[in-house]
């Protein structure tokens, strides 16, 4: 498994390189908000919102599966559950619904919490029981703030934490940078361009907290 950070909530997924290989990105953004816009070619999409800096699809090459709505999913050997949540915490009714993907891909699972504005209910912890590692927002403002952010990781418990959606050089949205995040959750990060990682390789004891550059 490759984990590759295009910037915001934007991640390229690999379960391998190479023609037999799987490629899934989540939330393509367009050129508005001053990153480089990612152009690969992709097989699996998933849009967790309607918003400009989230549904780029057209950005990426191939003829991609996209899955854009809550419910459940099988392509190319990849899983995916779409669970509904709200891109605030007033259920819905400042910025509208997000959804949360479960991902199972070579036998990892991976969950990524879109524009997340809110702690989890009971039913969605149930759904995302068991995740290895976690993809969540830390930059506040659109989405949960740093607090927040370790509020719902102590929820979920993964076993490798990755902030996104927070201020890096370039980017023209207003949110918080990751070193509060860091300073809330306590633990010592470890920087990466890309992370490989296998299922023996998880942590099987201590959470792990990964930071990767752009």
């Amino acid at each position: 498994m490759i984990i590759t950070w295009q910037g915001q909530a934007c991640f390229k997924l690999q379960d391998k390189i190479g023609p037999d290989g799987v490629t899934v990105v989540t939330d393509p953004f367009n050129k508005d908000i001053g990153l480089k816009v990612p152009n690969f070619e992709a097989d699996i999409i998933t849009v967790s919102h309607d918003h400009h800096d989230h549904n780029n699809v057209s950005a990426l090459r191939g003829t991609p599966f996209v899955v854009d709505c809550a419910g459940e999913y099988d392509f190319k050997g990849v899983l995916i559950e779409g669970i509904d949540s709200f891109h605030d915490d007033r259920e819905g009714a400042e910025r509208g619904g997000n959804i949360i993907y479960r991902l199972e891909i070579d036998d990892i699972s991976i969950t990524h919490l879109g524009d997340l504005g809110h702690s989890l209910n009971d039913a969605q912890l149930e759904k995302v029981a068991g995740t290895d590692i976690l993809l969540i927002p830390v930059g506040g403002k659109y989405t949960i703030d740093a607090k927040k952010a370790v509020e719902v990781i102590s929820q979920i418990e993964p076993r490798i934490v990755i902030p996104m959606h927070y201020k890096v050089k370039d980017l023209k949205v207003d949110i918080d940078g990751v070193d509060k995040f860091i300073k809330e959750i306590g633990l010592t990060p470890t920087y990466e361009e890309k992370l490989k990682i296998s299922k023996k390789d998880l942590p099987q004891e201590d959470m792990e907290l990964v930071i990767l550059s752009i």
